[in-house]
């Protein structure tokens, strides 16, 4: 986690979130090991739940998933927040990911990711993708999700840290509330597509 990233988050936190800190928020944040810093200062608020979420052991680990493309050991329709930052270049099939992001939040939860859109080769132990905004507004539709904002840094910004190399992409985006029988249904073509993906991995 660099600075630039952390940077991102906060505007997020600062512009999605500030309206919500006398609120209880149950904040999951994907691939959060530390490494070289995390998320955790930025979602510290006495009324949030900020929990680490990452497929191995180590700092900043809540929750060791046994598997990223099926998060079992996270409930459904339970989530606030969900963040993710510099996870989803290492994530050979990083669309069921999205698929568990939107099982896991509620109805109008949100979802905050983090990727590089350039850089060099950095595997953990892979390194698949770069993302541009087509790319993250792709997927959030496929997802079935509200895309709220998306961006990506072109210039650089002159971090100390050398993070500018990574020109990271933003998607923010929402969990439609289609209503009871609305949500029942999104939440069925879900679970049929990820049933679907996940077969054979």
């Amino acid at each position: 986690m660099h600075q630039s990233s952390y940077d991102k988050m906060m505007r997020f936190r600062s512009v999605f979130l500030e309206h919500c800190v006398n609120a209880p928020l149950l904040i999951y944040d994907l691939g959060s090991q530390d490494i070289n810093g995390s998320f955790r200062s930025i979602f510290s608020e006495i009324e949030w739940r900020y929990v680490g979420i990452d497929t191995v052991a180590g700092r900043n680990v809540d929750i060791v998933v046994r598997h990223p493309y099926a998060l079992r050991e996270l409930p459904g329709n339970t989530a606030d927040v969900i963040v993710s930052g510099q996870a989803f270049e290492h994530i050979q099939y990083f669309w069921i990911t999205m698929l568990e992001i939107a099982r896991v939040l509620k109805p109008r939860g949100l979802c905050c990711i983090l990727a590089p859109s350039s850089g060099p080769e950095h595997r953990y132990p892979y390194d698949c993708w770069r993302f541009y905004p087509d790319g993250m507004k792709a997927l959030a539709a496929y997802a079935h999700m509200e895309v709220l904002e998306v961006s990506t840094q072109w210039e650089n910004l002159g971090c100390g840290d050398g993070s500018d190399q990574w020109h990271d992409s933003m998607l923010v985006c929402r969990k439609p509330d289609h209503g009871f029988w609305g949500n029942l249904a999104s939440d069925l073509k879900r679970k049929i597509q990820h049933r679907a993906l996940i077969m054979g991995i």
